[in-house]
């Protein structure tokens, strides 16, 4: 595979001109605040970094970060309360909070939450926010001072993505809404390219470009759709035809993507045209890291490199985020920049509402008192660190789990009034696929986490009661459609 690799990488140097240059050993300038770059992706799933052990994805930009900076290997999102998980992981992202303390399951946030990029600009840095922006028109204006190519919404035409200008009143008024006339990760990283070009206010900045890219509709241009023969694609371990068991979410539009029975070959072609896609991406991520570079601002520039949450693509029979398995809920997660280590890597459990309170204290800036995050910057001093003995996921009122630092993890479903059960070694058992809950042996363990699971609903005020046999109601009834996970299945 390796060699493999090396000849698609130099296939795309030669269609695309990929690399730029590289930074190393970087400090920060004396008495001056460091600028502040996140980029952040959109369901990109933490399997999918040449250099973190994907040995099928070009990811030469990726790779780049990760050598530059300390990768968190186990970040998570905590979930979400809505079929569109984006919209409350974004909103955990940019205020810090945890799942049920969000306001309409993140769609709004509402004044008393101080977002990320306001505590940079009280503190004099222009905030400058590109792309993607799934939580509210009004709050756009109140988290950034500048912007554009501003996309209020989930998803779109990546051929098409229907985008404004900023406008500080928040208003945005549809006559003034435009089409963007590139792709959408060519379109977001050139707006990104030009602001930084052009960025002369001799203010420290605070950039966030949020891209739309892997998300579907997959449709990667031809160049990077070459590179990936679905034929050459491997299956993943924990492909299923169907999911075992209804979960509550198994006729979502994200299910319908493929049809049931899942197939070798259908999952082959949808992962082959996703990884065409970050390798896309990951080539407009490297015009963004050059233009840092080409200004000089990279040597004072700390960058966060994440992704909104996961994707099944085939695993577990599923094709979507909606689920708590590890594909869906864990998330790449790079810093780089002065003071992070570089080509460096952790198992510390995080959150990615740990940035926000991170990113304060690596600028010297106050916390906000609503920030419920962790501060990760004991991980970077010191990668062997921990902040975070374990964390609680959830997904809407079908799902709740547990993972430790000792990786077990444990899945409870509540669906059709009924409580099922999933008990995983994750040392032994990586692609969560042998339950030990039934198991008698594990009967103290599956105890113990399920009491923690509970103790985490009601800390984190958890609409769904744990001391209530019935979690609630659940599930509508099939679709009228026909198609059925369990479609071909004994």
């Amino acid at each position: 595979m390796k060699s493999i690799y090396l000849a698609c990488v130099v296939t795309l140097i030669l269609l695309t001109g990929i690399y730029g240059s590289h930074r190393t050993g970087s400090q920060p300038e004396n008495g001056k605040r460091p600028d502040i770059v996140i980029i952040f992706t959109d369901d990109q799933r933490h399997q999918t970094i040449h250099a973190l052990g994907n040995d099928e994805t070009i990811t030469p930009n990726m790779d780049r970060l990760v050598e530059q900076g300390m990768s968190f290997t186990r970040a998570h999102i905590m979930g979400g309360t809505s079929p569109a998980v984006c919209m409350p992981s974004r909103a955990m992202l940019m205020t810090g909070r945890t799942l049920f303390h969000l306001e309409k399951k993140g769609a709004y946030i509402p004044e008393t939450d101080t977002m990320m990029p306001q505590v940079f600009a009280s503190a004099g840095y222009q905030t400058y926010g590109i792309g993607k922006w799934h939580n509210g028109k009004s709050s756009y204006a109140r988290a950034f001072t500048g912007g554009g190519k501003i996309f209020f919404g989930g998803m779109s035409n990546h051929l098409a993505v229907p985008v404004f200008d900023f406008d500080s009143t928040g208003e945005y008024p549809p006559e003034k809404r435009y089409t963007g006339k590139k792709f959408s990760s060519e379109l977001f990283a050139g707006e990104a390219v030009r602001f930084i070009h052009e960025n002369h206010q001799g203010k420290p900045f605070f950039l966030y470009v949020a891209f739309t890219a892997p998300h579907d509709p997959r449709m990667a241009p031809a160049a990077f759709t070459a590179l990936y023969p679905p034929d050459k694609i491997k299956i993943p371990e924990n492909f299923m035809p169907g999911h075992p068991f209804d979960n509550g979410e198994l006729y979502i539009r994200d299910e319908k993507l493929a049809p049931w029975p899942r197939t070798p070959e259908i999952i082959q072609q949808n992962i082959a045209a996703y990884y065409a896609m970050i390798t896309h991406l990951d080539k407009q991520i490297g015009r963004v890291l050059d233009a840092l570079e080409e200004t000089g601002d990279a040597r004072n520039t700390i960058i966060v490199f994440a992704g909104d949450n996961g994707l099944a693509l085939g695993q577990h029979g599923l094709m979507g985020k909606q689920n708590i398995y590890d594909h869906s809920v864990r998330v790449p997660l790079i810093f780089t920049g002065p003071g992070i280590p570089e080509n460096t890597r952790t198992d510390a459990l995080c959150y990615l509402n740990d940035i926000y309170p991170t990113l304060c204290e690596l600028a010297g800036l106050p916390v906000p008192a609503t920030v419920e995050g962790k501060s990760l910057l004991p991980v970077i001093e010191d990668p062997a660190a921990k902040v975070r003995d374990e964390v609680f996921l959830a997904y809407r009122n079908f799902q709740r789990g547990l993972r430790t630092d000792d990786n077990w993890k444990v899945i409870r479903y509540n669906v059709n009034r009924h409580d099922t059960v999933q008990l995983f070694n994750l040392n032994e058992d990586p692609w969560e696929m042998k339950n030990l809950a039934p198991d008698p042996a594990y009967r103290d363990k599956l105890s113990a986490l399920t009491d923690r699971l509970y103790e985490w609903m009601h800390r984190l005020d958890d609409p769904m009661d744990p001391d209530k046999p019935d979690w609630g109601k659940v599930k509508k009834k099939n679709p009228a459609d026909g198609n059925s996970p369990s479609a071909g299945k004994k």
